[in-house]
């Protein structure tokens, strides 16, 4: 588990809490409203692979920083917003050193018998459908 699952798993906790009647439901309103506020959060600061191909070359897809270079870059993931956000759900460094760093997706495995060049994304070309018409003497199909 991850740091944005762990988090996640947090909010569910707290929602189970008002749904089982653990807080008294007349002061829950407020608790929801955050649940779903840290929800929305979540979903904004997802971690992306930087395009480093580095085991832990993680991005935040939402935050940035200046570089000083005139350019803005994504941060780092976990970003600020998810460390504080964690923080806010009781997150301890013995907690967060069980936990896992984000994972790649699976990438897709690719069928090279469609492309040319044994398997580079560039379609393969194929003559077999050219007219007769525009065939000349020299022709190779």
């Amino acid at each position: 588990m991850d740091l944005h699952a762990w988090i996640a798993q947090q909010v569910e906790h707290i929602e189970r809490s008002v749904d089982d009647d653990v807080l008294p439901s007349d002061e829950a309103a407020p608790i929801l409203r955050r649940c779903e506020a840290d929800r929305r959060i979540l979903a904004r600061h997802l971690p992306q692979p930087d395009g480093t191909g580095f085991p832990d070359g993680w991005q935040c897809r939402t935050c940035s920083e200046d570089g000083g270079d005139g350019y803005q870059y994504l941060m780092p993931y976990p970003c600020p917003t998810i460390t504080d956000l964690a923080h806010a759900h009781g997150l301890t460094d013995e907690i967060l050193s069980r936990l896992d760093r984000p994972q790649a997706p699976e990438a897709k495995p690719i069928d090279p018998s469609r492309y040319a060049n044994g398997g580079f994304l560039t379609p393969a070309i194929t003559t077999s459908d050219v007219p007769e018409a525009l065939c000349g003497p020299r022709w190779k199909p």
